[in-house]
């Protein structure tokens, strides 16, 4: 990650927190933070504490960031931010908790004032990950339609070329959903459970025998014991964990997005 996608990122993420950028270059950005990002940034907990117990006027803190030394103001004072130091991973981990759902309405370019449904459709982007010695990751963006329960696989792609907006649009209105969200998230679940049974289990397998083969060396160099030491417990518990096939599922995020009545 280079220093100028750093800034380009910190930019971002700072606008779509609702933070005003006050002054930049190319190498240093001057913010006012919101109150929620004071709070997840500054740590500042007493003061916020206090603040909420006394029912004071919140000040929010301003920070000023230096990504790039040789583009930014001379002798600018600032926090310098880098890939790896402690402030990006800390803005990392913010947005991990901060994008986890999100809502958003599809801008529609009307040609008359007709108002215009929009179709809740609930997506879920997961990450299958088939583990042992060897692991492979598998992306599903699953999006359900809420109204007719029709549910498309590559759903983050169908948004791309979509027009999104936080706020609903004029002149249209959300249809209610007959399917819940959290009936919706079951028969998302089950469709990834059937998908993970759907898979070649070759890999699986491959990797029962290649821990067969690794115990039976352990075994072999361990045979003149006739009772064990620690240290081939030890290996062959860390052999087990190496080879051993598992399966973990991670939600990556999700949302809703309401969209205009468009099969896909």
């Amino acid at each position: 990650m280079q220093q100028q996608d750093i800034h380009d990122y910190l930019e971002r993420y700072f606008i779509a927190n609702d933070c005003q950028v006050i002054d930049k270059t190319d190498g240093h950005l001057h913010v006012q933070l919101s109150i929620d990002l004071d709070k997840r940034l500054m740590n500042r907990p007493f003061y916020w504490h206090y603040l909420e117990k006394t029912g004071g006027v919140p000040n929010p803190m301003q920070m000023q960031i230096i990504t790039d030394e040789a583009n930014a103001p001379e002798q600018q004072k600032g926090e310098k931010v880098h890939f790896g130091s402690p402030r990006l991973h800390q803005i990392f981990q913010s947005t991990k908790e901060l994008g986890g759902f999100i809502r958003l309405y599809e801008n529609i370019d009307r040609g008359s004032n007709q108002s215009i449904p929009l179709q809740p459709w609930l997506c879920l982007n997961v990450k299958v990950s088939y583990q042992c010695d060897r692991k492979k990751d598998v992306i599903y963006s699953l999006g359900l339609n809420l109204i007719h329960g029709q549910i498309v696989d590559g759903f983050f792609d169908q948004l791309v070329d979509r027009s999104l907006t936080p706020k609903i649009p004029d002149y249209c209105f959300t249809l209610s959903p007959l399917i819940k969200p959290k009936s919706g998230l079951l028969r998302l679940e089950k469709l990834i459970y059937n998908l993970i049974e759907q898979e070649d289990e070759k890999w699986a397998i491959e990797a029962r025998e290649r821990l067969a083969e690794d115990l039976n060396l352990l075994d072999r160099f361990y045979e003149e014991n006739e009772e064990k030491p620690e240290t081939y417990h030890r290996e062959k518990e860390a052999i087990e964990s190496q080879y051993k096939p598992k399966i973990k599922v991670n939600v990556i995020n999700g949302g809703m997005f309401y969209l205009h009545q468009q099969v896909f």
